[in-house]
């Protein structure tokens, strides 16, 4: 299976629709950052099924879509399609009949993703089978990057056997077992569920037959209930209708006052009214008066209130003019301050100009005498730093010489315990060697182990069958004992009924004749009709009704026709001695019709079926039902039912004892079935760990080899190391010793440091001269400009004075002018109030005259509403009486209404057929209420002890047993499907060690291979670590670049990690290749010949495989090696462009020119 092209719509920057062929050879990508060269590669990762929007570089899978630029408006949808060629029919079955395939995936805003392949929608998990099969994948080895270099770098060993896996192409079948595995402990947790579901069943199942018993019993005594609250209801219904009766009666009584006492009533309101109607005059005369009387004395008030606002007006005018004469006392002292201070300071202005006059020229003096010392400062610090240089520099060399002659050493003396340790691990390696004998012994286990697994499994299918045969014959049996069982609880029911029905019309206190008859079946309705009521009188002397025993007759009457008596046919007391010998019995209604004019006084004729003929003449018919009959029937069948029940209670037992039976074979089944279940998983178990001792045999005698062949190297490297140590160790010694003395030189430095140190002290006191002038000078300068501002502020000060003095004297002759005003209101004001004084007086006396007026109308009112009060109190009593007798009819109503509901919720039936349902006879006197009552609460306590009843317990006990048939049989199935994955698990596990164990060693060649070519010599090797397991052990690198030693890839340096990852990369890919390699910027931490190295392998893969390649770089040697190049550019910020250049058809084109 080949790709051949990549075609991406609104993918990420992509948004117009792009297509990237993938040719044969090598295909370059370039562009330069940030232009969208991985969208690319992206975009081949998710169409392969990548589910993780974090490995997309975005926070939901929604981010893949194209999301806008400042021109282009967002998309809603992305999709890319992935072209393959499956010429060589290598694709999974379900597709291998195409010749081409088109896997697309398309993903719409808010909505998700749609896998199809050549336009039919399937599943994602089928997307990524189909790559996994073929060595690709969204996450595959074949898709390389730095960060994918990285991680192999970083990764732990157990890590790094991803890559062991997905070489041994067993990625997929790790995919399938871990969802085999997923799916047994389903199974398995369904097989626990289901046997606890069928043990709760079965146990439901017993409760629910001895529920079905019990509701048998329940229904007959629900019965019994019914008629006897039929027969309280109906008593109740008769009471409830009298009080209906009497307060309806009560009612037209009330109606009647009602109506007598409204006409008082209405008289007593017509005076009250008149009365009323006059006052309303009255009170606006006195109203009016009233207000009069208000008016003048609110118009005493306010001048009352305007003379003591004059009083205060005057003692506000003098307290400003006092203030106002404070102000001008403070404004003047202000003024005469600002003269003064501005004389002060123009003075101190003219002190300090003249101190300026001589500062420049001893500032310019200053300056140069520090200037002068600078220089000498400086060029002595010259000297003394250049000395100080040279000593450092002569010391840091010998120092530098000591340390190397010293490491030179250590080196020697670590490389030769390194040679001592390597020889003692020669040793001890060749001592541990594994024995071929050993090895062939542990085949040999093997083979047995294979063998005893495979019988294992062979013993715990036949042991399966036969339990499953075992439990199909309980279920038979079981079956049986259902239907025994079920035939015992009818005839239970039934006698029960049979035996309540018979019971239910007893006196305790006269048993009838009929309980102490008994007659031969099928003559049960001949002495029905023979005796008929009769029989249900009782043979007790006090009865007022009862049967008087006679002795038989002396000369009893001969029956016609030789007719044979009824006595024959019935036992019973000796009371019915004469009446049955006097009757007797035909075969049918033919003989009896015949024989009937025969008959002698007091003589009958009966017919089994019921006819009969009397020797008056008196005939009745075959077929009339009669209640002896009926009672005789229900008796006969008692009697027969219970016989039945004898049977059919030992056909039960029978039947438990078979059923425990065939459960104790079932339960030994399942016990050998289980005993071989173990001993399978036993075999199983030692099958697996034979296999895993060999595995570990074969990888100790490579890890042995492999650590021989390593330390073989070491100690070649060793002995190069030391004598490399002992060069380096003379040639430190010899340059120590042609170093020059510094002790010169250091007596130098203390001259030249100590007349440093004088020059410095000179230099700081000029410094401090020339600072104290120039501080001098700012603070005059300082001082100048505050007196000019001080000046300013002290001239407004005396400004501002003199207007607030002209504003004084303004607002003191305003408030003068006021005061006199003022001084004039009182005595106006004294004026008007003597004229109000004699107005309030006439206001009074009219105010009481009306007032006088109105009481007396009130009073009047007053006596009036005494009298409407009474009537409408004798008027309103009289109207609760008759709502109390409505109430009272409507709560017989209510009552009566209820008593109705609650018969039809109770009875289902209205109260007129109470009497009916009840089985109530006309001439029959009603039972005592109290006594009805105190039997429909036994009855229902009776029943009420029943506790919860299922009615619906048979039917139910039928559906249980027939759904624990059928879990039954899914358990069987269930269990079946169990081993059965359990034996593919097993069969992947075995598989996969196999593949990965091959993988391994073909990997590891590889490897060796490939690191000499692009490490242009040294060696390597891989290593299987931390488990003995091949499924679960780790991958370790070791590696040995040119001239250095055998170590793990850790330790190496930065370039020689990643050129070792890049070796393990290729040699993962040339031992399962897939359809494409991606080689994502990881010649970027390579120099130029390793960059050569890696682009020769490349070039070398590419022709000698199916494989093609796509190399995303910014290398202009890669670059140069690429079959053709695609070009990614952003001429629009945020929108990716594809362009093309074939670089090998430019070159034939440039050579043939």
């Amino acid at each position: 299976m080949r790709f051949t092209r990549l075609r991406l719509t609104g993918f990420k920057s992509f948004v117009e629709p792009t297509e990237l062929l993938i040719e044969r050879g090598l295909t370059g990508i370039v562009g330069p950052n940030g232009c969208g060269k991985s969208n690319l590669v992206e975009a081949l990762r998710w169409v392969m099924g990548e589910s993780s929007a974090k490995q997309m570089r975005g926070g939901e899978m929604d981010d893949v879509i194209f999301g806008g630029t400042r021109d282009r408006p967002a998309r809603n949808m992305a999709e890319v399609i992935l072209g393959m060629d499956n010429a060589d029919r290598s694709a999974p079955a379900v597709f291998n009949h195409m010749d081409d395939l088109d896997v697309s995936r398309r993903i719409e805003r808010g909505s998700g993703s749609t896998y199809r392949v050549n336009g039919k929608e399937v599943r994602a998990r089928d997307v990524q089978l189909l790559f996994a099969d073929a060595a690709t994948g969204p996450r595959s080895n074949a898709l390389v990057s730095q960060g994918r270099i990285g991680n192999i770098i970083a990764a732990k060993p157990t890590a790094r056997r991803v890559l062991l896996e997905e070489a041994a192409g067993i990625t997929g079948l790790h995919s399938r077992r871990h969802e085999a595995e997923l799916r047994l402990r389903a199974a398995e947790t369904n097989l626990v569920r289901l046997e606890d579901v069928l043990g709760a069943m079965e146990v439901q199942h017993k409760t629910l037959k001895k529920q079905a018993r019990q509701a048998s019993r329940y229904s007959n005594l629900s019965g019994h209930i019914r008629r006897a609250e039929a027969t309280l209801f109906h008593m109740r219904w008769a009471a409830a209708q009298e009080t209906q009766e009497r307060s309806g009666e009560h009612r037209k009584e009330a109606e009647a006052a009602v109506v007598r006492l409204t006409a008082a009533s209405a008289e007593a309101s017509r005076l009250q009214a008149e009365f009323a109607a006059a006052l309303p005059s009255l009170r606006q005369t006195e109203a009016e008066a009233a207000a009069e009387l208000q008016r003048v004395t609110i118009a005493r008030e306010g001048l009352d209130a305007e003379e003591k606002r004059v009083a205060e007006a005057q003692a506000e005018c003098r307290a400003r003019l006092a203030q106002i004469a404070t102000d001008i006392e403070r404004e003047g002292s202000l003024a005469a301050d600002a003269v003064a201070a501005i004389g002060a300071l123009e003075a101190e202005a003219q002190e300090i100009e003249k101190a300026r006059a001589d500062e420049e020229t001893a500032e310019k003096d200053a300056e140069a005498n520090l200037q002068a010392i600078r220089q000498v400062v400086v060029e002595l610090e010259t000297r003394h730093a250049e000395l100080t240089d040279r000593i450092a520099a002569d010391e840091a060399r010998k120092n530098a010489l000591v340390r190397r002659a010293d490491e030179q050493n250590q080196r020697r003396q670590m490389l030769a315990q390194q040679r001592e340790e390597n020889a003692s691990q020669r040793s001890a390696i060749e001592a541990g060697a594994v024995d071929p004998g050993q090895m062939e012994a542990t085949e040999r286990t093997l083979a047995d182990a294979r063998e005893a697994a495979e019988k294992g499994r062979e013993a715990a299918e036949a042991a399966g069958n036969h339990r499953a045969e075992a439990d199909a014959h309980v279920r038979e049996i079981v079956a049986s004992l259902h239907e025994t069982q079920s035939a015992f609880a009818r005839l239970e029911a039934e006698a029960k009924a049979l035996a309540d029905v018979l019971e239910a019309g007893q006196s305790d206190s006269w048993p009838p004749l009929i309980d102490s008859v008994s007659v031969e079946h099928g003559f049960e309705v001949a002495l029905g009709a023979a005796l008929g009521e009769d029989l249900s009188a009782p043979a007790d002397e006090p009865a007022p009704v009862h049967w008087h025993t006679l002795d038989a007759l002396n000369d009893p009457q001969p029956l016609p026709g030789k007719c044979e008596p009824l006595s024959g046919f019935v036992k019973g007391p000796a009371a019915l001695t004469r009446r049955l010998s006097q009757i007797g019995v035909v075969v049918d209604e033919s003989a009896g019709s015949a024989l009937r004019v025969s008959l002698k006084p007091g003589q009958r004729l009966v017919s089994r079926d019921g006819a009969l003929w009397r020797w008056d003449g008196f005939t009745v018919s075959a077929g009339a039902p009669t209640a002896a009959a009926a009672r005789l029937e229900q008796r006969n069948r008692l009697a027969e039912v219970r016989a039945q029940m004898s049977d059919a209670e030992a056909a039960v037992s029978v039947a438990a004892t078979r059923v425990e039976e065939a459960e104790t074979r079932a339960a030994a089944a399942a016990e050998g079935e289980a005993v071989a279940r173990r001993d399978a998983l036993a075999a199983d178990a030692a099958n697996t760990q034979a296999g895993d001792a060999l595995s570990q045999l074969r990888e100790k005698a490579s890890q042995i080899d492999s650590r021989l062949a390593g330390l073989t190297e070491a100690a070649e490297r060793i002995a190069a190391d030391l004598a490399e140590a002992e060069t380096h160790a003379k040639e430190a010694a010899d340059a120590l010793a042609s170093l020059p003395d510094p002790t010169q030189a250091r007596d130098d430095i203390s001259a030249l440091r100590a007349e440093l140190a004088e020059r410095r002290a000179e230099q700081v006191e000029r410094q401090s001269a020339h600072d104290s002038l120039a501080r001098l000078a700012r603070d005059r300068r300082n001082r100048q400009e505050a007196i000019s501002r001080e000046l300013t502020s002290w001239r407004d000060r005396g400004e501002g004075a003199t207007r607030r003095l002209e504003q004084l004297a303004e607002r003191k002759q305003a408030i003068e002018s006021e005061t006199g005003k003022l001084a004039v209101r009182p005595a106006e004001i004294d004026e008007k109030r003597q004229a109000l004084l004699s107005l309030i007086e006439g206001a009074e006396t009219n105010r009481n005259s009306a007032a006088d007026h109105l009481a007396k109308a009130e009073l009047r009112l007053t006596e009036a509403d005494q009298v409407l009060r009474q009537a409408e109190n004798s008027l309103a009593a009289a109207r609760e009486d008759r709502v109390r007798a409505e109430g009272a009819v409507e709560q017989a109503q209510q009552a009566t209404q209820s008593l109705r509901e609650r018969v039809m919720e109770r009875l289902d039936c209205r109260p007129e057929n109470l009497a009916a349902v009840a089985e109530l006879k006309e001439e029959v006197e009603l039972p005592d209420l109290e006594a009805i009552e105190k039997r429909v609460e036994r009855l229902q306590r009776e029943r009420d002890t029943m506790g919860p009843v299922n009615l619906r317990a048979e039917h139910e006990a039928t559906e249980l047993y027939e759904q624990i048939e059928g879990l039954e049989t899914e358990k069987g199935d269930l269990t079946r499907a169990i081993e059965k994955l359990r034996r593919g698990i097993s069969e992947l596990n075995r598989e996969g060690r196999q593949r990965l164990v091959a993988s391994f060693e073909e990997v590891d060649g590889h490897f060796r291979a490939l690191f000499v070519r692009l490490f242009g010599g040294g060696r390597a090797h891989l290593a299987l670590t931390e488990s003995d397991d091949p499924l679960e052990a780790g991958l370790e690198i070791m590696a040995s670049p040119p001239g250095k030693r055998l170590q793990i890839l850790s330790l190496l340096s930065g370039g020689e990690q990643a050129l070792t990852a890049l070796a393990l990369m290729f040699a993962v890919f040339l031992t399962n290749p897939a359809p494409i390699c991606v080689l994502d910027e990881v010649d970027a931490p390579l120099d130029d010949a390793n960059v050569d190295r890696f682009c020769t392998l490349v070039e070398e893969m590419a022709r000698a495989g199916k494989t093609n390649f796509l190399v995303i770089t910014h290398h202009r040697m890669t670059m140069a090696r690429m079959d053709r190049l695609f070009g990614v550019t952003m001429s629009e910020r945020g929108i990716s462009q594809l362009v093309s250049v074939d670089l090998q058809r430019a070159v034939e084109l440039r050579e043939s020119a």
